[in-house]
């Protein structure tokens, strides 16, 4: 029997040596430019758009959330795109070119002066003149090209990398896996680093052009490197039916909902499963599932060659429990939006740096944009800390490879968080009584003699938070899914925050019309009017209710640790698949009644 050219992949995966960590400088090199372009031009749009689009702050933080949402909403896109049709090297490489294209197009905003509206110097923005619909069209379709690329490359790089890696091939791997997380998140921590220093420097002493120009130069880089080391790839095919049979599930349990489930579950009779499966039943969660891989009549339901005669009526047990580790998994995701909502804030923390003392050393000033350093820095440092030192130590006493627990970390982020922005609200409060004092009330462009240097603190903060929280949820997810669903599990962390930048959006418009008061709101473009210190204290209030929440879906979700056989059952199918090829077969052979 020949093999289809699927198969013929599946099967030279078995025996292939490539991967390994010499593919890792061209993985990892790929999304950390990518990142290094994309932050530095984020982290500093604000100023963009105030000064050179004439937007006031609420407009163009809203402009900002929903660009960050976007940006956080492709990657589940591009995640099943990866998974079941493109496959994540296609879907890479595809992202790359569209993200130099949204790069490229953005730099022309600068280049060309009819691109933009007319420059105002008025630093309350009144009697400028607005963008027009031409000029707006093209800022948005550059950010959304930015977007479409960067939601094809960041579900998909880190998955990718780790297929180089299988631990089934080779058990050492189990915690280079583990490391590589941490220090994945680690390394494209460090360029975002550069990204917020080095980048907006030259954007603020050598202007927008130079400023853009550069991250066009290194996406451009990135998809050189990226394609470059082609050759060396263990490219995973996609599962090609793992979208639809998402959906098929769904289908069949509807289809299915009058019947009743066996009396024991343990009946493997009744369920339609693949043979030497670790899923040869379903689980007792969500059993409304089960009915969706209930083999009615034998005869009617299962073909000559063991396959279901409808997929949307018979789906297998493994089908199921993809769908059910999918949706269980939700309500713990959901934890992380807000907490994706806190770490957005940057916008304001820029626009308050940027009305304070940001000298150090004398004669030293530091971009206000750039202070996001000390998040990216407390976040790299933490990571060697943890992975080095209090992994090993913690493993001794603990017993579990990987020190804590995913869901200690995850809460651990959380409780932090709140620390965070309860530190912010101080700070503005600070600020804006010095402001006062110094007669600044309605002078919004008056440099407070308060020094930028107390925003290190919730800045410190905010990264020890991201590192706890967001690389547990990945080593979470990642646990819990198989590696079919590899993307789909990365993708999880940047869909929370879009859900985050939508939920900052809101509340930043809500806030801003229920405040408002004689044209002053909690968030006002005039800083030292607004009351920035109330709204961190209504974000400081939204944490603290998180973290129950929290520790309530926790408390549901059960224990996590080892618990799922997702590995077994990929290492099964393999030697299934070996067993076929040895016998000049490759039939999926399906048991039924």
């Amino acid at each position: 029997m020949e093999l289809s050219s699927e198969q013929s992949t599946s099967t030279q995966l078995v025996t292939s040596k490539k991967g390994g960590l010499r593919t890792m400088p061209c993985i990892i090199s790929n999304e950390a430019l990518e990142r290094v372009a994309s932050i530095g031009l984020h982290a500093n749009m604000i100023l963009y758009l105030l000064y050179e689009y004439n937007m006031d702050a609420a407009t163009g933080a809203s402009i900002l959330f929903l660009w960050s949402a976007i940006s956080n909403f492709t990657p589940i896109v591009g995640a099943f795109l990866s998974d079941s049709h493109l496959g994540r090297f296609g879907t890479i490489a595809w992202g790359s070119v569209v993200s130099l294209l949204g790069t490229t197009m953005l730099w022309s905003t600068a280049i060309i002066p009819h691109a933009r509206p007319v420059h105002c110097n008025n630093p309350l923005k009144e009697n400028c003149v607005s963008a027009n619909t031409a000029q707006l069209m093209l800022l948005l379709a550059s950010f959304g090209l930015q977007s479409i690329g960067s939601g094809a490359i960041k579900p998909c790089s880190m998955a990718f990398g780790a297929d180089q890696m299988d631990k089934a091939d080779n058990p050492k791997n189990e915690r280079v896996l583990q490391s590589f997380f941490n220090w994945y998140y680690a390394s494209v921590g460090v360029c975002v680093m550069f990204s917020v220093t080095a980048i907006i420097y030259v954007q603020t002493q050598f202007g927008w052009v130079v400023g853009f120009g550069i991250p066009v130069g290194l996406m451009f880089l990135s998809a050189l490197l990226f394609f470059l080391g082609s050759s060396l790839y263990v490219k995973v095919p996609p599962n090609k039916n793992l979208s639809a049979g998402l959906v098929q599930v769904i289908a069949a349990a509807w289809k299915n909902r009058h019947l009743a489930l066996p009396v024991s579950p343990k009946n493997f009779d009744a369920w339609h499963c693949i043979k030497s499966s670790k899923f040869a039943t379903p689980t007792d969660n969500l059993r409304c599932l089960n009915k969706a891989c209930m083999i009615r009549s034998p005869e009617q339901d299962i073909a000559s060659d063991g396959l279901a005669n409808d997929p949307w009526s018979l789906c297998t047990v493994r089908q199921v429990q993809e769908l059910k580790a999918l949706i269980r998994i939700l309500p713990i995701w959901s934890t992380g939006i807000i907490i994706a909502m806190t770490t957005t804030q940057h916008s304001f923390a820029v626009l308050q740096a940027n009305a304070m003392d940001r000298h150090i050393l004398g004669k030293i000033q530091i971009p206000a944009a750039s202070l996001s350093t000390f998040a990216v820095l407390t976040l790299v440092i933490w990571v060697a800390i943890y992975d080095r030192i209090l992994v090993p130590l913690v493993a001794k006493y603990t017993k579990r490879p990987r020190g804590f627990t995913f869901k200690q970390r995850i809460g651990a982020g959380l409780v932090i968080s709140c620390l965070a922005t309860a530190v912010a609200a101080e700070v503005a409060r600070q600020r804006r009584k010095i402001a006062i004092e110094a007669g600044f009330l309605s002078n919004p462009g008056g440099i407070v003699s308060m020094s930028a240097m107390w925003l290190v603190l919730q800045y410190c903060l905010s990264g020890l938070s991201e590192a706890l929280n967001s690389i547990g949820q990945l080593e979470f997810y990642y646990s819990q899914f198989p590696k079919s669903m590899s993307s789909i599990a990365m993708a999880l962390l940047s869909f929370g925050g879009a859900f985050g930048s939508l939920l900052g959006s809101l509340v930043v418009n809500i806030v801003d019309d229920v405040t408002e008061k004689d044209g002053v709101s909690w968030v006002s473009k005039n800083l030292n009017k607004g009351h920035y210190d109330y709204y961190y204290w209504l974000l400081t209030v939204l944490n603290v209710v998180n973290v129950f929440y929290f520790l309530l879906c926790g408390w549901l979700y059960g224990p996590c640790e080892d618990k799922n056989n997702w590995d077994e059952e990929e290492e099964g199918m393999k030697e299934m698949e070996k067993l076929s090829i040895k016998s000049g077969e490759y039939a999926v052979v399906y048991s039924s009644a």
